[in-house]
């Protein structure tokens, strides 16, 4: 089987788990208490005016039957309207897109960018100080929920020592800490990765041929084990590219970026049940999708894997 019939072959796979999210989804967001159209309705104007708003907004059907059109509006590319601005979820999400991927490609590129140096130094100076450093120092990052992680730099560096906003966005200064925020279990994980994979490339023959022939130990590293031992990074690559998307959700919760993240609070809260639905396929989509571009990446990066 080559690359394409592979990615061909994911991508249909993703129909019948989308299928079971949408159900899933769809079956949560109903039975958690609560009516949007008594949130719309004010209860004074009488149950003639409820039973109204339902049949206009097509919640007085079976929910069957709500589903079934639910899905029949995503198969035909209509992604439905909110229940209560009316604008197109698709408009929505598209309007606030833009923000997420900002803030999930710098939180992806902080936590790659630093955590490889790390696990490879960690690697080459192995059980000394600079190792047992490196790695206690990001595992505090895994240990630490996001929203906790973000809170207590939001107190530091923004309340006591006021080097960046609180919250909100605009300038360069209002993404630095949700970045970091991001940023931080991603980058322990790919750093205690990097490291494993690295000590084990270094004890391979190979290396110790080039060592022996007198080559400088940076080109022995750089060259020829790091190289190798990256592959495991990139399959770790997919993964994180998918699951930051969940997690820059929470993050733009916190710092108050009208990403995504606030756009998802903000549905399930008043029980916009068309905007809810598509953004939990959009996030269960990024997730898969994720998942398929490390694996091609790995393939394209590693011909042996490739070849199979």
């Amino acid at each position: 089987m080559d690359l394409s019939q592979y990615i061909l072959r994911r991508l249909l796979v993703m129909i019948p788990v989308l299928v079971f999210v949408s159900i899933f989804s769809f079956s949560i967001i109903h039975i958690t208490p609560g009516d949007p159209v008594t949130m719309m309705v004010n209860p004074r104007l009488g149950e003639e005016a409820i039973k109204a708003t339902e049949a206009r907004l097509g919640l007085d059907r079976s929910l069957p039957m709500q589903y079934l059109m639910f899905l029949n509006r995503i198969v035909r590319g209509d992604f439905g309207r909110s229940l209560y601005s009316r604008e197109q979820v698709s408009s929505m999400i598209l309007y606030r897109l833009p923000l997420t991927l900002t803030l999930m490609f710098l939180g992806l590129g902080l936590a790659y960018l630093t955590a490889i140096p790390i696990g490879v130094l960690a690697a080459v100076r192995r059980g000394s100080l600079t190792d047992y450093l490196t790695m206690v120092i990001p595992m505090i990052g895994v240990g630490l929920p996001r929203f906790w992680l973000g809170l207590i730099l939001m107190l530091i560096f923004s309340i006591n020592l006021n080097w960046f906003p609180v919250a909100g966005h605009g300038t360069v200064s209002h993404i630095v800490l949700p970045s970091v925020t991001l940023a931080a279990t991603s980058m322990a994980y790919v750093a205690r990765v990097m490291r494993s994979s690295m000590l084990e490339v270094l004890q391979k023959d190979y290396v110790r041929t080039a060592r022996s022939k007198g080559l400088l130990e940076r080109v022995v590293i750089f060259k020829h084990a790091l190289r190798n031992a990256i592959n495991p990074v990139i399959a770790l690559f997919g993964l994180d590219f998918g699951w930051i998307i969940g997690g820059a959700v929470m993050v733009e919760f916190v710092f108050n970026r009208p990403g995504l993240g606030r756009l998802m609070v903000d549905s399930i809260q008043m029980r916009d049940y068309p905007v809810f639905q598509v953004l939990i396929l959009f996030l269960t989509a990024s997730v898969i999708l994720g998942n398929l571009l490390g694996d091609v990446l790995l393939a394209l990066s590693n011909p042996r894997i490739r070849h199979k």
